[in-house]
C-alpha cells in the first residue's frame, strides 16, 4: 500500500460535530492510507490520549499515522512521524529529535523551501496550497499545478499535494507529479466520510495507472 495515496487530515472542527475517533474510523474504512492528527487547540494531555487511540486504529488498518506540529506528542503515542510547517520547529532539529526510524514531513510552497526541507532530512513534502482552500486559514496564495510541477522537478522525495483537492481534480494533481493527495474537508466534511474517502482514493489510483 502506498502510504501517501490518500492522506486524510483530522481537524475535528471541520467534521460536522462528529467525534474525532469516528472520523478516523470512517476515513480508514474508506481506504485512507495515512491519517494526520491536526488539533491545534487541544491540550497536550488530551492530544496524547486521542493519539494513542488513533495509533491503535491506524495500526489495525495498516495506515500511516502522522501527528501535526507536536513532536512530543508524536513520540509519546508512537506515531509513525510528525509533520511540520515553515513556522514550526526547524526541520533539521525535528529530524535530530525524531531519530532515523520515524517519518518527517514538511509543508512547502516553493522550490527553495522544498530543497531546504529535503536537505534538512524531510522524508516527504506537503506541497500547496494547490487550489484555493477554506480548510486552512494560513494556506497563502495557491501555487497551482505549475508550482507543483516545479517542486516535482526539483526534488525526488514523495510529494503530497494539499489545498482544495477533491475527486474531480485529483487526477490532474497526480499527473502534475504528486504521489498522493492530502485533504481535510473533502473527506471529513462530507456527509458520508467513508464514501468520500473511497471515491477520492479511486480517483488517485486511476490517475496513477
Amino acid at each position: 500500500m502506498a502510504p501517501w495515496d490518500l492522506y486524510v487530515i483530522i481537524t475535528t472542527n471541520l467534521g460536522g460535530g462528529r467525534p474525532t475517533l469516528e472520523l478516523v474510523r470512517q476515513a480508514l474504512a474508506g481506504g485512507a492510507t495515512a491519517i494526520q492528527l491536526r488539533e491545534k487547540d487541544l491540550p497536550a494531555r488530551e492530544l496524547v490520549e486521542l493519539g494513542r487511540e488513533i495509533r491503535q486504529l491506524t495500526r489495525a488498518a495498516g495506515a500511516t499515522f502522522i501527528v501535526n506540529d507536536r513532536l512530543d506528542v508524536a513520540l509519546a503515542v508512537e506515531a509513525d512521524g510528525v509533520h511540520i510547517g515553515q513556522e514550526d520547529l526547524p526541520a533539521r532539529v525535528a529530524r535530530e529529535l525524531l531519530g532515523p526510524g520515524k517519518i518527517l514531513g514538511v509543508s512547502t510552497g516553493t522550490v527553495l523551501e522544498a530543497r531546504q526541507a529535503v536537505a534538512d532530512g524531510a522524508d516527504y513534502l506537503g506541497v500547496g496550497s494547490i487550489y484555493a482552500t477554506r480548510s486552512k486559514e494560513d494556506a497563502g496564495e495557491p501555487i497551482g499545478l505549475a508550482g507543483l510541477k516545479a517542486i516535482r522537478a526539483a526534488v525526488t522525495v514523495p510529494l503530497v499535494a494539499i489545498g482544495g483537492i477533491n475527486s474531480n481534480n485529483a487526477a490532474e494533481v497526480i499527473a502534475a507529479g504528486a504521489d498522493g493527495v492530502a485533504v481535510v474537508s473533502a473527506v471529513i466534511g462530507a456527509p458520508d466520510v467513508a464514501a468520500a474517502a473511497r471515491e477520492l482514493l479511486a480517483a488517485v489510483r486511476r490517475a496513477r495507472h
